[in-house]
């Protein structure tokens, strides 16, 4: 083999390898949309009654699951259009992130710690629950509700930069960049509908956003790996010389 069809062979391999990672960055970023519908669609009201029951263990799991796919799909996402998202689609980027790490934490407790608790020790079961519910506590949670409060404003700024970036950076779909700044502004919007239906509210649109753009990454990645393999199929390997 000479030179120059291994430096072909080993640019195919090298392609093949960025193109399989980046269909594996949109399945995360899909997975994580529907984790987010998940949510949306079944988080029940941040009572202590709820703690106990299949239902909210199971959407914490989501929302936990959130977190570990959503660094991965958000990396692919902005690496898909880093030179077009310019400075806003990496502030969003990193304040979306923050955002999935802290809720993913947040999370964990939910799911796992709380509903152990929750004839243990009632009052610290109620003093999370108003924290998230913006209930005074009566016991120390430390740095819990600052935590808790700057998730608040990363859910409003990371989707909403993130969005208008991906939106004018016009590689992934423009529209569900769109989508995506939308569920932002019906964040604080939220507050003025009654709490059982907040979670639907903010987390259907953002989820539909992220399924969107997985989507589109992993269907533009297989059309591309599809036209590397015929492109390689048409221009063999030379052989080795007699």
């Amino acid at each position: 083999m000479n030179a120059k069809g291994m430096t072909t062979n080993q640019e195919s391999k090298a392609m093949m390898t960025a193109s399989t990672l980046m269909r594996l960055a949109g399945l995360s970023a899909l997975l994580t949309g529907l984790c987010f519908i998940v949510i949306g669609m079944f988080h029940q009201e941040n009572v202590p009654a709820s703690v106990t029951t299949a239902t909210w263990v199971n959407v914490h799991i989501a929302a936990t699951a959130l977190g570990f796919f959503g660094l991965f799909g958000m990396a692919g996402l902005y690496a898909r259009q880093v030179e077009k998202a310019g400075w806003l689609g990496l502030i969003g980027f990193i304040l979306l992130t923050l955002w999935m790490t802290l809720v993913c934490g947040f999370s964990f407790v939910e799911a796992f710690i709380l509903p152990h608790l929750a004839t243990e020790s009632p009052k610290f079961v109620a003093g999370v629950l108003g924290m998230l519910t913006g209930v005074p506590s009566e016991v120390d949670l430390g740095v819990l509700p600052m935590l808790w409060n700057i998730t608040g404003i990363l859910i409003i700024l990371g989707p909403a930069l993130f969005g208008f970036a991906t939106f004018r950076a016009r590689i992934l779909p423009r529209w569900a960049g769109g989508l995506l700044a939308v569920g932002a502004v019906l964040v604080p919007i939220s507050a003025m509908i009654p709490a059982a239906y907040q979670p639907e509210f903010i987390m259907i649109p953002i989820g539909l956003a992220f399924v969107w753009l997985g989507y589109a990454l992993v269907s533009e990645r297989q059309a591309k790996t599809v036209m590397l393999m015929s492109a390689s199929s048409i221009n063999p390997e030379p052989s080795k010389a007699l």
